[in-house]
Formats: structure tokens, C-alpha cells, sequence
């Protein structure tokens, strides 16, 4: 019998398991360490049939499971509703994969009966038998019986069991009392008997069912319980507060439980206050330190198991996580928003706990749209009363089934009745009548993505930063991508260390399939992407997302965001109206008592005339927070009062920005904190002299990428750039050559006095990586608009000079974009022939081979490469033309020269350069199949190798061994077709 079908019986069997499981339970202990079916018997035998007793015993030899996802002794102990399978692994062998789409709470009452057979036909005609070993049950390493049907609970459940098995710990999970025949109780039964250590999730339902009571006198027995505490503490479980009804947690859920578990008040009892007398267990998995209990438990049974290995690689995960989780430090004087932090946890979790309840947004339900129909063909009056009657008993504290429909080009959520925010709640208009209205959702609930908008410097940052430490301990990690388009492909490809997965190109074999340079690069987001869609919840934070759309390919971003499986959450901030049909959460103003309190800074006690200063101020800052805060730290680092400061700002001019086109409309709507800019600049320069390098600094973080920025390179690209007065600039040098020994100290001292500076007056904000610092979208837009000659070339300069492919390669990627012109950007910095062959071997090049090896982003290597190309082509075009000169000319009988000809070791390395970009570029279309292509560019360097060098050289008979293998392969092809 398929499990499957087994499951299908399960709905006509009463709940009289826990009686008759119950009554025997004073034989459970008595007879021996080992259970014994008949014991556990979910129902009565004599009024069975015998034959099918016989038949349920003899099918537990072989039991189907999913090769890829269910090992062999997986058995489904549970209904549907809960665990759809209950998952054991073996402990060698295990899969990369945790059972998504088996986990808990996966399947609706409703769609039992119509997928039980469908999924048992798969399985009987795809799925090859295995035989069920008892010795292949002993093998279990933990054992994790629970009981309940909250969200959490079955949350914590599956992240727990997911975080076994991905650490090689085989596990059985099963809500025993869900279990509605006897062949799973026998299974169930097995497992006990047969694992090592048994883990009960204990919480304040636990103690009134029989099973988990059985279990925990069970494991007692075998002195091998792990007993974790769910929503309750060691120092709750004492008999005579639950039978008493003593304290708060008790006199809902206290009272007689013992008379639930159907045996005797004794045995209860024990059982309960033997609770208190395991020491060595003390795993609490309160709302604060679910990943701290997790991943306690997970070490110590390692240890136990004497699974060191295990035990080092979560060490050395939590030491990164530590140190790489938070991009920024939590803000201590993070102010308002409560609301929207309530709102995020309901739209992520489906509910609110704690405090937020008390602040909790009142919702209220939309009128039910006519004429959507959701689902496929018409409904028969029996599937909408059974419709019906899932909705019924799906409202819980307001909320409705939604449904996600997904498409190759958007996620559509809709539902026939669905809830928002009642101050949020839209007018119906009549729009005629074949007309539809489009619309999206105000807010998706319990779907575990999440979009917020609003405009640059609102705080939508700040707000994502406070939700990420409130809520950090229901996830085993934040992951935070940075979401500009040109970075965002690579940023998400950055969290393969978290996920410990790999990402680079396979090993390209002759006889191996050649991919396409697509499907490798999708190859790559899938595999991150099947890591987040595992039950192992992670909250993934994609931080100024500029477009639904991928800047090198054109693909959607909810591509590369997990569905529907998984327990990982998404998090989205942007200026954008909408994302993936999905309508923002629209973050508003502060209100006027937390703006004056972010205004004031150290100042108290203003007065009346002050006060209407700082109304003015917000009021022209457009109540921007980003605004607001550089007010507060110039109130209070400086001895300046409100209305002088408003004086201040309207007397500065506004300098030649050129703030044409679409990009700086965001500029021209905030000139007022353009001015605020400009005064932090004033001060600055007044506080260390004439262009400070604090002011310079904030110039070149305009030409920057959008990471942070190593403070010690920023520097470096501040005191490159030109000064106004050149004659003053060589005194400078003169100086610091006179002076060179204390040159270093004084430059470092400068830099870390620049830094603080600017962290002090809010204009960059400190990061968690030491020696960063980060800045904020408007101050760089206006650092590159603001029209000062040689930043971008200072810049560039001091990235390519300082900067590390491993640890800086956004910046370098950024330089490269201002040398090259990708897209239909021009080239803004041009270098000499000199700078650009190093630019071309030492970082074009190794950054192509790393982007293209490591992280599977073919196209973007392949367009650096060829931008390279290019570039070196036009060098050498100059090189070949004459020279102009006009004592040349007036020698009719000269030879007119090249600069080839005056420098000729140039134009070699020139040559010889462009022809290693050459064979690079042939090399890597071999491993996208491309091999006409890679025949045309081996032969150019070929070419170039044999006119220099000759045709003895190693490195020309390398390019001919590529031929040969490039001539020989598309041979094969054209062979094929």
C-alpha cells in the first residue's frame, strides 16, 4: 500500500488514538527499552481486519520513497496537514536538498483527498521499491517528536530538522498524535526505539498529550532525552503550578492535564517533574534565541555523536556570521516607525508577537471583487462550498488566503478577499462595463516577501537595518545585496560562502556537454537560489533596488528570489513605484515630535523663536530624515543656534550644478538640502583649511561603487585630486619630500580625523567591516554633479593603485566602467599607453578570469574583455599613424616617422598585451561552445605572436595548441549538423 493512499484513509478514522495509546501506557515501560507495536496501537484490532493487519506488517519490508528527496526509511507518520512525509536521512550520503515541498504545514485540509492518488501513481511508476531495514532505522541519529499547529512552531520545526540533516544528522520528525493509522504509529515506534538521542519540543500544549508524555518517560528510560523548550522555560514545567493553575503561563493552560493522558496521575507526574532533573539539556527556544537554540543543539549533539567536524564547520560559520551579518551597527537612536515594523513582521510572518501587538494597525476587509475568478475552469457548487469552507477556517486574526499566481514575467498575488491597513484602503470606482481595474495588493501577508518605497534619504535603509536586528534571531542569517542594477547580478552571487555552495564554471572536459554561456550563468543563480529555498530561513535584504530589471541581461530580478518553498524571507527597499506587481509599502514622514527630536541633537530647552527655526528647516529639508540628522549634529558639534543656522543656509549660493535630465530630478527636488550639503563643506574647510580632505573625500565617494569604501583608498583618491592653485600643490610635494619619514603617520592620522568628521556630522556612516565607511545615494549624486575637474581620474587612480580584486573588486568593476564606457556611458578617464597596458594585465584581466571562473558571470567578463579589445586596438591605431611634427614637414627629404618607430618596445608590449586578450577571450568561448568566434580571435593572436616573436616562441605555440583544439572541436560540430 503507497503511502500516499495510506493518507487518503486518514480522514475516516475518529481521534480515539490517545485513549487507546494511553491505556497501554503503563506496559509501554514495563516490558523492555524497545516499543512494541501493539502498544501504540492507534485503534482497535479486533475490529480490524486481520488480513489487513497482516498486509499493513508485511508492507513495512518495502516501502516506496523519493530517491532524490526521502531516504529509505522515510515514512509518512503524520496527515497532510502537518508533515506530508516524516523525514529520516541516513547518515552518510546526505542530500543537499531538504524536503521543501514534504515540510510542515505545506498542504491544505481541502486538497487531500484530490492529490493523495496523483502523487501515489508517481511514485509507484517513477520511484524504484527499497526494502525497509531495520538495522538501516537503528542508524537514526535524533529522533524530534513535537505536537501543535502554530506557524512558529512547525517554523522551528522544520528549521531544526533542515539544520540536521544539512550538518549530516540524520533525523525523524513526527507529531505523533496526528498519526491516524496503525502502520505509521508503527513506524513512528521504530524510530524511537532505534535512534540515538530523542529530542521533545516541549511547549504548553505538550503536557495534555499522551505521545509527547510517552515520549518524554520513553527517552527518560533510555536516558537519552533532549528536551527543548518552546514557548516556556525549565522553570515553568512544575507539576504543582500546571495542576494548580499558578502564574500567568498556567491558568489558561494549566489544571488536571494528567486525566488528557489517559493513564495514571503517577506516571504523569514523573514524567513532567523529570524534566527538571535533565542538566546537562538546558535548550530554550524563546522568540529571542530561536538560531542561538538551534544551533546549540546542533553543536551538542554533534559532540555527542562525536561528530567534531561538525562541530569546527559551525564554529567557523558563526565567526564569519558575526563579524559579516550586519553591513552597518544597529542604531541606537533609532526613533519611530513602529507601526511599519509591525507591519513588516505581519507581512513576513503572518502575525505579530510581543509588544508590537499593543501598536498593531487595524485592519479591515475589501469588499469581495465580482467576476475574479481564480483557479482554473468553473467551480461547481460543491468546490465552492468546499472554498467556502476553507476560507472559514482560515480567518485567523484577519487574514485570507492569498494565492500567488506566477508567471515568466511577474508574481501576480490575488485574493477573492483579502485585508490591509484600514487608513490604506482604496476607493472602488466604476470603469465601465467590460472595463477591469488593475490593482495590486497593498500588502501581501505571510508570504514572506516584503517591499518598501519611498524617496532617497526617508530612511527606508534605516528602518530595514532596525526590522534586521529585532527580528535577527528568528533566521539563521541576513543576507544583505546591494541593489543597484550594475552590482546586483554580483552581490547575490557574494553569498556563496554563507550558503557554503559554489558558483564558479565546471571543469570543462572534451567529453563533457559545452553549455551555453546562459545556462551557465543560470546554473550558478540557481544554486544559490535552491539554498534559500530550503526550510533553513534566511532573510534575504536587497537594499535600493533600482529596477525590476537586471542592467547586463535584462532579466528579472524575481529570478533570482526563492518561491513558494522554503522558509527564507525577502526584504525590498526602492525608490520605485512597484516591484514585481507587487505595491510597496510607502514609508512616510516622521511625525513632528520625532523629527524635532532628531533636530535638536544636545540642544534643550529652546525657545519659542527656535523652535519655528527648526519647523522652517524640516519644512524646506522636505522632511527628508537623512536632512534632518546633519541638523542635529551641527546643533550639536558646533555652538550655533537654529535661526542662525537657517541664516546660514539662505546666504550660501548655490553652486554651477548642471542638474539636467532624469537622473537629477532627485536633486532638484531637494536644493534646500543641497545648501545643507554645502555648509558641512563650509565647516569642514574651516576647521582644517582650504579644500580639507574631509571635503574631498565626499567628492571622490561619488565615483566610487555603491559598497563600502576602505577608508585608506577614499583617502588616497582625496589627495590625488588637482588643486586650484598648482603652484601651492608643488610647495606641497616639495614639503612632503623634505619631510617623508613622517609622512605615513601624519597621512594616517589625517585620514582617520577626515573619517570621524564625516561620521560625526552624519554626512557617511560607519560600517561593521572596520575601516569602511559608507554614504548615502543623494550625497554621491551630488559629489559627482558638483563639476570638480580630475575627481574621476583621482579616483580611478587611487582604486587601481590600492585596490584588491578579492576584497575591493566593486570598485575596481566601477573604475573599469568610467575607463571603458559600458553600455552607452562614454569613457570618462583616459590614461596613457603605459597605464593602460597595466591596467589591461594586472587588473582587466584577472578580474575578467575571476568574474567568468568564480561567480559564472560570462557576459559581463566577456564585454570587460572585449571593451579591453577596443581600447587596445584604438592604442595601437594611434601608435601606427604619423608622427606630426612641423620640423618634419619642412625636410621633404625626412622620413616621416610612427610612434611606433620612436618607441618601438611600447608598441611591442602594446601588441603582445592585445593578443594575451586575444587567446584569453578565444579560451573562454571554447567554454561556451562559441568556437567560430574563438577560431577568428586565437588566429589574430596568433598573428600578432608570430610577427613579434616568431614561431618558435612557448607562448606562440600555446596559441597554436588552442588552435588546433578550437579547429578540432568545431569540426565535431559542423560534424553533428
Amino acid at each position: 500500500m503507497d503511502l500516499q493512499e495510506d493518507s487518503s484513509i486518514f480522514g475516516s478514522l475518529p481521534n480515539i488514538t490517545s485513549r487507546n495509546l494511553s491505556s497501554s501506557s503503563s506496559t509501554f515501560f514495563s516490558a523492555n527499552q524497545s516499543l512494541s507495536p501493539k502498544l501504540l496501537t492507534c485503534t482497535n484490532i479486533d475490529s480490524l481486519d486481520m488480513s489487513l493487519v497482516t498486509a499493513e506488517l508485511e508492507s513495512l519490508a518495502s516501502i516506496k520513497y523519493a530517491s532524490l528527496d526521502v531516504y529509505p526509511f522515510a515514512a509518512a507518520c503524520t496527515s497532510n496537514d502537518d508533515l506530508k512525509f516524516n523525514h529520516v536521512s541516513s547518515s552518510t550520503g546526505i542530500s543537499n536538498r531538504t524536503l521543501s515541498s514534504y515540510g510542515i504545514g505545506r498542504e491544505n485540509d481541502c486538497s487531500r483527498h484530490s492529490k493523495s492518488k496523483k502523487i501515489g501513481k508517481l511514485l509507484e511508476t517513477s520511484v524504484p521499491p527499497t526494502s525497509f531495514s531495520s538495522n538501516r532505522l537503528r542508524s537514526c541519529d535524533v529522533y524530534i517528536g513535537f505536537h501543535g499547529r502554530k506557524p512558529s512552531l512547525l517554523r522551528f520545526t522544520n528549521w531544526l530538522r533542515a539544520e540536521l540533516e544539512i550538518q549530516g544528522l540524520s533525523c525523524f520528525v513526527t507529531d505523533r498524535a496526528r498519526c491516524r493509522n496503525f502502520r505509521k504509529h508503527s513506524i513512528a515506534e521504530r524510530a524511537m526505539g532505534g535512534c540515538t538521542f530523542g529530542g521533545v519540543i516541549l511547549t504548553r500544549k505538550s503536557f495534555r498529550n499522551p505521545y509527547t508524555i510517552e515520549e518524554i518517560r520513553f527517552f527518560l528510560s533510555k536516558k537519552n532525552l533532549v528536551p527543548i523548550y518552546f514557548d516556556l522555560g525549565p522553570d515553568d514545567c512544575l507539576v504543582r503550578d500546571i495542576i494548580e493553575k499558578r502564574g500567568e503561563l498556567w491558568e489558561k493552560h494549566g489544571g488536571e492535564l494528567w486525566l488528557l493522558y489517559g493513564g495514571l496521575e503517577m506516571e504523569w507526574k514523573d514524567a513532567v517533574t523529570a524534566l527538571s532533573r535533565v542538566e546537562e539539556w538546558k535548550l530554550e527556544a524563546h522568540d529571542g534565541k530561536l538560531r542561538d537554540c538551534i544551533l546549540r543543539a546542533v553543536t551538542l549533539l554533534a559532540l555527542r555523536l562525536g561528530r567534531r567536524s561538525v562541530v569546527d564547520r559551525l564554529t567557523k560559520w558563526r565567526e564569519r556570521a558575526e563579524k559579516e551579518e550586519f553591513p552597518f551597527p544597529r542604531n541606537e537612536n533609532f526613533i519611530g516607525r513602529n507601526k511599519e515594523l509591525s507591519e513588516l513582521e505581519f507581512m513576513l510572518f503572518g502575525d505579530v508577537s510581543g509588544d508590537a501587538e499593543r501598536d498593531y494597525f487595524e485592519l479591515k476587509a475589501r469588499p469581495r471583487q465580482k467576476n475574479l475568478t481564480i483557479g482554473s475552469g468553473r467551480g461547481n457548487s460543491v468546490d465552492e462550498k468546499r472554498r467556502d469552507q476553507e476560507r472559514e477556517r482560515s480567518k485567523r486574526k484577519g487574514k485570507e488566503p492569498v494565492v500567488w499566481k506566477e508567471s515568466e514575467k511577474e508574481i501576480e498575488m490575488q485574493s477573492t478577499e483579502f485585508f490591509q491597513p484600514q487608513q490604506h484602503t482604496p476607493k472602488v470606482k466604476n470603469i465601465g462595463k467590460h472595463g477591469r481595474r488593475r490593482r495590486s495588493m497593498k500588502v501581501v501577508y505571510g508570504k514572506g516577501i516584503a517591499c518598501i518605497s519611498g524617496e532617497s534619504g526617508i530612511g527606508k535603509t534605516e528602518l530595514i537595518l532596525e526590522f534586521a536586528y529585532r527580528f535577527y534571531q528568528r533566521y539563521k542569517m541576513v543576507l544583505w545585496i546591494g541593489g543597484e542594477s550594475r552590482y546586483l547580478r554580483q552581490n547575490y552571487l557574494n553569498l556563496w560562502p554563507f550558503l557554503e555552495v559554489d558558483v564558479g564554471v565546471e571543469n570543462y572536459t572534451e567529453k563533457s556537454q559545452t553549455k551555453s554561456f546562459e545556462d551557465q550563468e543560470e546554473a550558478a543563480v540557481a544554486r544559490v537560489r535552491k539554498e534559500l529555498m530550503r526550510n533553513i530561513p534566511f532573510l534575504v535584504v536587497i537594499d535600493n533596488l533600482e529596477s525590476e530589471k537586471d542592467w547586463w541581461d535584462g532579466k528579472l530580478v524575481m529570478d533570482l528570489l526563492p518561491r513558494f518553498s522554503g522558509e527564507t524571507h525577502v526584504l525590498i527597499s526602492t525608490r520605485i513605484s512597484r516591484v514585481m506587481n507587487l505595491e510597496p509599502l510607502r514609508l512616510s514622514y516622521l511625525s513632528g515630535v520625532e523629527a524635532m527630536s532628531l533636530m535638536q541633537g544636545s540642544a534643550k530647552d529652546l525657545s519659542i523663536a527656535e523652535i519655528d527655526a527648526l519647523l522652517v528647516i524640516e519644512e524646506k529639508l522636505g522632511r527628508l530624515t537623512l536632512g534632518l540628522v546633519i541638523v542635529g549634529a551641527i546643533l550639536s558639534e558646533l555652538p550655533i543656534n537654529p535661526s542662525r543656522l537657517l541664516d546660514t543656509i539662505n546666504r550660501i549660493s548655490s553652486r554651477d550644478v548642471t542638474l539636467s535630465g532624469r537622473e537629477n530630478k532627485l536633486l532638484r527636488r531637494n536644493t534646500f538640502l543641497l545648501l545643507l550639503f554645502e555648509v558641512c563643506f563650509s565647516i569642514f574647510d574651516h576647521v582644517v583649511g582650504s579644500r580639507s580632505l574631509a571635503t574631498r573625500m565626499v567628492l571622490a565617494s561619488g565615483w566610487f561603487a555603491p559598497a563600502h569604501i576602505p577608508v585608506s583608498i577614499l583617502a588616497l583618491a582625496a589627495r590625488k585630486i588637482p588643486e586650484r592653485h598648482p603652484h601651492q600643490r608643488l610647495w606641497k610635494n616639495i614639503v612632503c619630500s623634505l619631510t617623508c619619514g613622517f609622512t605615513s603617520s601624519y597621512a594616517q592620522r589625517s585620514q582617520a580625523e577626515a573619517s570621524s568628521l564625516l561620521l560625526r556630522f552624519n554626512i557617511a556612516r560607519s560600517c561593521t567591516k572596520e575601516g569602511y565607511i559608507q554614504f548615502n545615494n543623494l550625497i554621491k549624486l551630488y559629489a559627482r554633479k558638483r563639476g570638480i575637474a580630475g575627481v574621476a581620474q583621482a579616483t580611478v587612480q587611487a582604486i587601481i593603485s590600492r585596490g584588491s580584486i578579492n576584497h575591493h573588486s566593486d570598485h575596481i568593476w566601477a573604475a573599469c566602467f568610467l575607463l571603458l564606457g559600458f553600455g552607452k556611458d562614454p569613457i570618462a578617464v583616459r590614461v596613457k599607453v603605459s597605464e593602460l597596458l597595466f591596467l589591461a594585465k594586472e587588473v582587466i584581466l584577472p578580474l575578467a578570469i575571476q568574474t567568468f571562473k568564480n561567480f559564472s558571470r560570462c557576459s559581463a567578463a566577456l564585454e570587460l574583455l572585449r571593451l579591453c579589445t577596443d581600447e587596445l586596438e584604438t592604442a595601437d591605431q594611434a601608435f601606427l599613424t604619423p608622427v606630426e611634427n612641423w620640423f618634419d614637414k619642412s625636410l621633404c627629404w625626412k622620413q616621416i616617422q610612427t610612434h611606433a618607430q620612436l618607441n618601438p618596445c611600447l608598441w611591442q608590449d602594446l601588441a603582445l598585451v592585445r593578443a594575451t586578450v586575444l587567446e584569453t577571450r578565444a579560451k573562454l568561448m571554447i567554454r561556451g561552445g562559441q568556437f567560430d568566434i574563438g577560431d577568428d580571435l586565437i588566429r589574430k593572436s596568433i598573428f600578432i605572436r608570430t610577427s613579434i616573436c616568431g614561431e618558435n616562441h612557448p607562448q606562440t605555440i600555446s596559441a597554436q595548441e588552442t588552435l588546433t583544439k578550437v579547429t578540432r572541436l568545431l569540426a565535431d560540430v559542423q560534424t553533428q549538423f
